[in-house]
């Protein structure tokens, strides 16, 4: 009962960040995951099969509000799905204890992007380089997105959503909900690839359940989070604990000494703090500055006198 309370909360906390930021559900539950010692293959398929209710639901909402190109979702499903199909395929084929390491340091990496994509997200929008995706480019986009997606547990939406953001011809709106809206055909191809290479013997219904359950709680929490706290902030947070969590898995690998991993953390907390207080300066800042242009702005309106 206890675990099943614990992956309720991490669904919980999952999907507070990604209903928060847009990304980052299978990256943040399965780092969780893994500190609970559960094997790769397991935690990545239990992920997707909880991904294919939350996908479908988010899904639908962007296709209700429309957020969504159409024909950039059929020319993501089919090689994402085939890319998340043998990744599943691939993941549930290796022994855990070998590939652990290296989904961790993947996940790492995703921890990364996260962090410094939010880090440096402030000022004007810089104006993207001119660039059109062929029919033939979303295949591989698709393929890599979507095998990194089944053997990480996570990596479709960073991976996708900043290619098609380039691309001058797409709305920021529609590329994120075109990568949402076709997320649903990659967890539903990574779960049936999970099922062919574990078996259902292998997956706890309960734990899909619950990482439901908690997803479905965190839902309507973070829609609200996401006008309280600064998507800038909360992604430096969600960063920064994604690759502190995947840290301990790496140096366990190599068998590194208590001092050597002290001093490992310890860097890494001083740098995360670090970036915390300059998204959060910055962040004022940019608020200041905001306020002062308005206020420029308006006493354009005044009459001479009241400006004086």
């Amino acid at each position: 009962m206890r675990r099943l309370i614990i992956l309720a909360l991490i669904g919980l906390v999952a999907q507070l960040v990604d209903g928060s930021l847009g990304m980052a559900y299978g990256v943040t539950s399965t780092s969780l995951l893994l500190m609970f010692g559960l094997a790769p293959a397991v935690v990545s398929a239990s992920v997707h099969m909880a991904e294919v209710v939350t996908t479908a639901a988010s899904g639908i909402a962007h296709i209700r509000f429309g957020n969504v190109d159409k024909h950039v979702v059929y020319r993501l499903i089919i090689p994402g799905s085939i890319g998340a199909f043998l990744g599943a395929c691939f993941l549930g084929s290796i022994p855990g204890h070998i590939i652990k390491p290296y989904v961790s340091f993947f996940l790492l990496l995703l921890g990364c992007y996260v962090l410094f994509r939010f880090m440096f997200r402030f000022g004007p929008a810089k104006k993207a380089k001119e660039m059109k995706l062929t029919k033939k480019q979303f295949v591989p986009l698709g393929f890599l997105a979507g095998f990194c997606d089944a053997t990480g547990g996570g990596g479709w939406g960073p991976i996708a959503t900043p290619v098609l953001l380039t691309s001058n011809k797409m709305e920021p709106r529609k590329a994120i909900g075109s990568v949402d809206t076709s997320e649903f055909a990659i967890a539903v191809a990574s779960t049936l690839g999970f099922m062919l290479t574990l078996g259902w013997s292998q997956i706890h219904i309960q734990w899909v359940l619950a990482l439901m359950i908690g997803g479905i709680i965190a839902a309507p929490i973070a829609a609200w989070l996401v006008k309280r706290i600064p998507t800038t902030i909360l992604g430096t947070l969600v960063g920064g604990v994604i690759i502190i969590t995947n840290m301990r898995t790496i140096l366990g690998a190599f068998n590194a000494s208590p001092l050597t991993s002290v001093l490992t953390y310890l860097a890494l907390v001083i740098l995360w703090l670090g970036a915390i207080a300059k998204v959060t300066w910055k962040f004022k800042n940019n608020e200041f500055t905001k306020k002062v242009e308005i206020t420029r702005e308006a006493r354009k309106y005044l009459p001479s006198k009241a400006r004086g």
